[in-house]
């Protein structure tokens, strides 16, 4: 996957520091740039203005716009990044004034995911939380969109479909919630069939870029059979992938657990982006046990914290054991890691990239997954294939032998599977 081009857009990132905000604007505007970097942007200023409060027609204000104005002449500023999602007024009064490319944070994620995304179904999310977005910023919107060049904030549903009637976009967005409905039911139906299967579920959750994509790879390996091919994609950038994977892992006591990962979170994630995600990120309602994997070097550890539990509490699965991975202890200062303990209950240190404590990690998901295996071999008598067809199906089964009583199995089996077959498990 290729995250260059030819050449990078200059951009200038603008935020607001409000008296009121708990957050830490530095850190903010650190993340917007590495935001643009994501979208192939240059940075090349950041203005912070500090103020009561937002200005309602401008933003900063109508001063701050045209001192603007001039930053982006001398500079030779391609796009002007806000930090904070704009109106529809804000962003036609800023154009007018400031006479450059207007993105607000929302559109900026939203572009980094229509370039990101490669499935069928993600392009399709996407392109509905661009058209929710881009519907009542229509009129602020179509002076750039109608340049040449296009660049940051224009991927996606692409210019034709912008330029049309109001109506016309509805009719789209009609027709992309139906394609959606459609892939729900395909999802489903493999929904019920992991189900069935008994194999555990364990989903990555955690902020954008903490190493979550690292973290299964390095769990694939775990397993006797691991191929290279099944890894997912790695790349040390905001949402460098998007679609959820699944892959299916093997605990240190043998059995079989699948793993899914989930598209990262960020501070101040667009509305729109969770409303048509809801359906892939429901997926994590399903898990068995939540992995919230945090980036234990990031200075702002906290609030990304604090943003992922927010997240999880829209979905409703704050019920669901959690446990929460520290991960890049390799270049993190343990000992100076500041959090609020509210939201960790169980915690590990681990080094995902280096293996370090992986060990540690997988003992404590046998530990809270809500099934305990054992390890029992069990005879099936020839009159009950059926029930041999089943283990062998959906259980991993080290040892296989046939006696004259019956077909005896070496598999480990759930606690309510095991109560089931009780009468075939040999003393």
């Amino acid at each position: 996957m290729d995250f260059t081009q030819d050449k990078l857009e200059k951009v200038l990132v603008v935020g607001v520091d409000l008296k009121d905000e708990k957050y830490d604007i530095d850190n903010s505007i650190n993340e917007l740039e590495e935001l643009v970097k994501a979208a192939n942007g240059e940075v090349v200023e950041r203005i912070i203005q500090k103020k009561d409060r937002v200005d309602a027609a401008f933003y900063i204000g109508k001063g701050k716009a045209e001192e603007i104005k001039n930053y982006c002449y001398e500079l030779d500023i391609d796009t002007v990044v806000f930090n904070d999602e704009l109106s529809p007024a804000q962003i036609r009064n800023l154009e007018n004034i400031i006479e450059k490319k207007i993105i607000d944070r929302t559109n900026l994620i939203l572009d980094i995911f229509a370039k990101r995304a490669t499935s069928k179904e993600g392009k399709l999310q996407v392109e509905l939380a661009q058209l929710k977005y881009r519907l009542p910023r229509l009129i602020g919107l179509r002076d750039y969109l109608s340049r040449e060049g296009g660049g940051i904030g224009t991927r996606g549903p692409g210019e034709m479909k912008l330029e049309t009637d109001r109506r016309h976009i509805l009719r789209e967005i009609g027709n992309i919630e139906k394609q959606l409905k459609e892939i729900e039911k395909v999802r489903e139906v493999k929904r019920k069939k992991r189900i069935d299967s008994n194999l555990p579920v364990v989903a990555l959750v955690g902020y954008t870029n903490a190493g979550k994509s690292t973290l299964m790879n390095k769990m694939l390996e775990y397993r006797e059979d691991f191929d290279e091919q099944k890894e997912v994609f790695v790349y040390d950038m905001l949402f460098a992938t998007l679609d959820t994977t699944l892959r299916r892992g093997k605990l240190l006591n043998g059995q079989d657990f699948l793993i899914t990962d989930t598209v990262g979170f960020v501070s101040k994630l667009p509305t729109h982006l969770i409303e048509a995600f809801k359906g892939t990120l429901e997926e994590v309602k399903y898990a068995d046990l939540l992995l919230h994997v945090v980036d234990a070097s990031n200075s702002d550890l906290d609030i990304q914290i604090k943003t992922t539990y927010d997240i999880l509490k829209d979905l409703d699965v704050l019920d669901k054991p959690i446990i929460t991975v520290f991960n890049k202890i390799d270049i993190a200062e343990i000992d100076k890691l500041v959090y609020d303990n509210k939201f960790i209950d169980k915690k590990v240190f681990i080094s995902a990239k280096e293996g370090h404590n992986m060990d540690v990690l997988f003992k404590m998901i046998e530990e809270n997954l809500p099934f305990e295996y054992r390890k029992v071999t069990m005879r099936i008598p020839y009159d009950k294939q059926n029930i041999l067809s089943y283990i062998l199906d959906n259980y991993n089964v080290e040892k296989i032998l046939h006696r004259e009583e019956g077909t005896e199995v070496l598999v480990s089996l759930n606690s309510i599977d095991f109560i089931k077959y009780s009468d075939y498990i040999l003393e």
